[in-house]
């Protein structure tokens, strides 16, 4: 029983470690997104501002990160579906 609870606190353990990681990778992604797309807007208006072509990347790069924010921070959803498949997974091959 011992080794099972010791067993369940790394997977846990492990778990979190990689949430983390997860949440850290949109931040950066996040953050990027940020800078490019001020660049992106202050080189438009000073340049041509009679036409918003930033707004191309701004939507369509925006349309990623929302994907990638919603996989980091609803995955909770489908973390339990995707659990029940590694299971399945798992007794196939014992």
């Amino acid at each position: 029983m011992m080794h099972t609870n010791h067993a369940n606190s790394l997977n846990a353990r492990e778990n979190a470690r990689r949430q983390v990681e997860r949440k850290l990778g949109f931040y950066s992604h996040l953050t990027v997104y940020l800078l490019v797309n001020s660049g992106l807007m202050i080189l438009n208006l000073l340049n041509s501002p009679q036409h918003f072509w930033a707004v191309g990347p701004l939507l369509g790069w925006g349309i990623g990160l929302a994907f990638h924010g919603i996989g980091v921070f609803l995955r909770g959803a489908g973390a339990g579906w995707k659990q029940r498949m590694i299971e399945n997974e798992m007794r196939k091959h014992h």
